[in-house]
């Protein structure tokens, strides 16, 4: 009885009112105060790297929520009214990335109208600073007209706020709040964001949306550390611990998914009174408890929040403030659309990594339970404790062996193979039936009607046969096997470069889409990889792409992300490069390093594609920029350079290395960050001391600075002769550098074959000005090259 009430109750979803949830009503209903309009001159706004100087114009706050404005508007409606908002980076990188937005490597924009949204000390700030000037006065009568026009705009901007501002509200003042955002208007940029957020690493940012091709973009122009946090004095974000998850889901046969997630949560800081998770959009929240007591859940329901499949902010009010280091068990009844019915008995899970609440991925214990229509099947990872059939329902119960940093869920009506290799065993389903998205027909053509009496012989097809399609049968098992077979030989061969996966049962699963998703102990394979190529129509890229790279890279994530993690945005690419490139090692095992070789060509061709600029695709950005690199500028960016050029550098650096030490540096990341998160930084430590001795760039500072922190793909030229005569030779050569800045700088191999003995590898450094270099030899060499194996990314 009370496992059937458990279902009954995750399926029930009351919001709770409370504080969090009048305060953020009261947020998003906000007038302007008219009392509080004033006519002002020479008021200043500063937040570490921020300036924002009301030149001349008329400033009007809102009404107070909890006691204070949290918003105020500022407009140049006067004669010789005017703004202006300064930004400087500190980085070159974030210059240049501004600059690409903006034209400009500073922010000095001069602005005709501001919103202000702040939970700082904003407002006293700028009251602080009216007497200074007998020009500030109160105008009321002009409050009357800007509250017309503006409160409107107000209302709208701050509904996108409203959990976010709530949070700072209900933690003060036992956590100081200083949130602030000014939205701008110029000429030149038109309608353009800078924030200060104490509760993100990277407090200051600055961007705009942006659409190209009838897609929308949040362009972040620049991101980086305030000043206070390069320093070491910036507020420590909130955080919480999560740990020994435990999840009960039922998936009903609508699809709608319902649940429960119990958690044990240690917050680190004390007093506190809201708490933040994420969870999918598509996923709502209902009735909350912590520690057995009900708490309130501050939820967004609107349709302006992300799409589908995207984190979605909401609060946790607990009953009572938490207190820092003492641990909660938090449960959280939720549910929503998150399987999407893709048609033939085929489904789609769009929240494949937060249909539960979490807050980053962290490395956590799992209980997995979910009950689901006998007819379909789930899968999930871990070891299976419970599987078993209750009327009309199947309920199956998991548990990971190890911490997992986020538990994955598939559904279908699948067929498996199975491939046991040693102690790994990879099983692979896939679904019994095509999607109708991939489902090929069969051109055909007959003969033309005769056109009726009197008809027009016009360019219309009454002049070419008639053109018909039926459909083909395509078996979606038929490479099942094959899948199965191929998938445990990489498994097997990544093991023995890096050790054991993150779980020892892998289970491959198909989604529809031209992608894929690497998850602990679960795989979202694209339905593309289970069709042969002939029958999908695939060319010869994209049959290597579906056929090896795809499914040997998912694969790789089961050490690259599933037991090391970045420890940043910055630093995702880590993994995501060092998925790609054992992908490329397993491609090279498996049919060649010429194959290999020609996977990286195809990623240079990719980073030296032209953009609308006329520059390379690899200038919009350094590597590091993680998701920036997506932008309106140029999407295919971040994917560009975040697999192409990622995958460049580690072959780079195992060309610097030789394979034996290379390999012991991939081995060496999961030894010492297993379970751990690693950043750029600490990659590029760890890498210097898998460098041979006496090594050019012992500390890899010039080669992660040209390569990872900037842009830039050199064109390289080697002119040389050969001088002497027995026993004394020398090659004398020049090395030429083009096609980018002057404080670039490349070492590239030069090789030179001789006819006994081993051939001859002399590094050689490149730079702005051409480079002499001379080799003595013993022999005459019988054939110099440049840089004969892929050793340098290089035109």
């Amino acid at each position: 009885m009370r496992r059937v009430l458990f279902w009954l109750v995750a399926i029930s979803l009351p919001v709770a009112a409370g504080p969090a949830n009048d305060l953020a009503r009261a947020i998003r209903e906000n007038a302007l105060d008219r009392d509080a309009c004033y006519r002002v001159r020479d008021l200043t706004l500063t937040k570490e790297e921020i300036s924002v100087y009301l030149t001349d114009g008329y400033l009007m706050f809102g009404k107070p929520v909890a006691g204070r404005p949290v918003n105020a508007i500022f407009t140049t409606d006067v004669e010789g009214g005017d703004g202006e908002v300064l930004l400087r980076p500190p980085t070159l990188a974030e210059r240049r990335s501004l600059a690409s937005y903006t034209g400009s490597p500073i922010l000095d924009e001069h602005f005709s109208s501001a919103l202000f949204v702040f939970t700082g000390d904003q407002y006293q700030t700028l009251l602080a600073q009216m007497p200074k000037n007998p020009a500030n006065k109160k105008v009321p009568e002009v409050g009357a007209l800007m509250d017309e026009r503006w409160s409107p705009t107000v209302r709208n901007f701050l509904a996108s706020y409203d959990t976010r501002l709530v949070l700072d509200l209900l933690n003060a003042p036992g956590r100081k709040a200083d949130f602030f955002s000014g939205i701008f208007r110029s000429a030149k940029n038109a309608n353009f964001e800078v924030i200060y957020d104490p509760e993100n690493p990277d407090q200051i940012a600055a961007g705009q949306f942006a659409q190209r091709n009838g897609l929308t973009f949040f362009d972040i122009w620049a991101h980086f550390p305030a000043r206070s946090a390069r320093n070491g004095r910036a507020p420590t974000p909130l955080h919480a611990d999560l740990s020994a998850f435990r999840i009960q889901a039922t998936v009903q046969p609508d699809l709608t998914l319902s649940a429960v997630t119990r958690v044990k949560v240690k917050i680190a800081a004390d007093a506190i009174r809201a708490v933040p998770f994420n969870i999918a959009q598509e996923m709502k929240v209902g009735q909350v408890t912590v520690d057995g007591v009900p708490a309130e859940v501050l939820q967004r329901s609107d349709a302006a929040g992300p799409a589908r499949g995207e984190n979605a902010l909401f609060l946790v009010a607990p009953g009572a403030p938490l207190r820092d280091g003492v641990e909660h068990e938090f449960e959280f009844h939720h549910e929503g659309k998150a399987i999407l019915d893709a048609g033939n008995r085929t489904f789609y899970v769009t929240a494949r990594s937060n249909w539960y609440p979490s807050l980053g991925s962290q490395f956590a214990t799992y209980d997995l339970t979910f009950r689901y229509p006998r007819d379909l099947e789930l899968v999930t990872p871990g070891e299976v404790v419970d599987d078993r059939t209750e009327g009309d329902w199947r309920i199956t119960h998991r548990r990971p062996a190890v911490p997992i940093r986020v538990a994955g869920f598939n559904l279908g009506d699948y067929a498996h193979a199975v491939a046991t290799r040693g102690n790994y065993v990879v099983d692979v389903c896939a679904n019994r039936t095509l999607e109708p998205a991939l489902q090929p027909r069969q051109v055909i053509t007959a003969p033309a009607p005769t056109p009726p009496i009197g008809a027009r012989r016009g360019r219309g097809v009454l002049l070419n046969d008639t053109v018909a399609t039926v459909p083909v049968v395509v078996d979606p098992l038929a490479r099942l096997a094959k899948l199965a077979s191929g998938m445990s030989d990489t498994v097997e061969f990544l093991a023995s470069k890096f050790g054991p996966p993150a779980l020892s049962h892998l289970t491959v699963s198909p989604i529809s889409g031209n992608f894929g998703q690497g998850y602990p102990g679960l795989i979202y394979l694209s339905t593309r990889s289970y069709v042969s190529p002939n029958d999908a129509r695939l060319g010869r890229d994209e049959t290597l792409f579906y056929d090896d790279v795809l499914q040997a890279h998912e694969t790789a994530h089961q050490w690259w992300g599933a037991q090391v993690t970045g420890a940043s945005y910055h630093d995702e690419w880590l993994m995501e490069a060092l998925a790609n490139y054992s992908a490329m090692l397993y491609l090279e095992k498996s049919h060649g390093r010429h194959e290999m070789e020609m996977l990286l060509d195809e990623y240079r061709s990719q980073l030296l594609a032209k953009r609308d600029n006329g520059e390379p695709v690899d200038s919009a950005g350094p590597i590091v920029l993680g998701t920036r690199l997506e932008s309106s500028l140029e999407p295919r960016a971040w994917r560009t350079i975040t697999y192409g050029k990622g995958s460049w550098i580690l072959h780079m650096l195992r060309r610097r290395m030789g394979d034996e030490r290379f390999f012991s540096f991939l081995a060496a990341i999961l030894q010492r960050y297993r379970h751990a998160e690693i950043s750029t930084e600490q990659f590029r430590l760890l890498a210097a001391e898998f460098l041979p001795p006496q090594s050019d760039d012992p500390k890899l500072e010039t080669f992660f600075e040209q390569w990872v922190y900037s842009t830039g793909i050199p064109g390289l030229k080697l002119n040389y002769s050969v001088k002497g005569q027995a026993p004394s030779w020398r090659v004398v050569g020049t090395l030429a550098q083009t096609d980018v800045s002057e404080d670039f700088t490349a070492l590239v191999p030069v090789e030179i074959q001789v006819a006994r003995g081993k051939t001859v590898m002399r590094w050689v450094r490149a730079s702005n000005e051409p480079v002499s270099f001379t080799v003595a030899l013993s022999q005459q060499p019988l054939k110099v090259s440049l840089d004969p194996n892929h050793a340098v990314l290089r035109r």
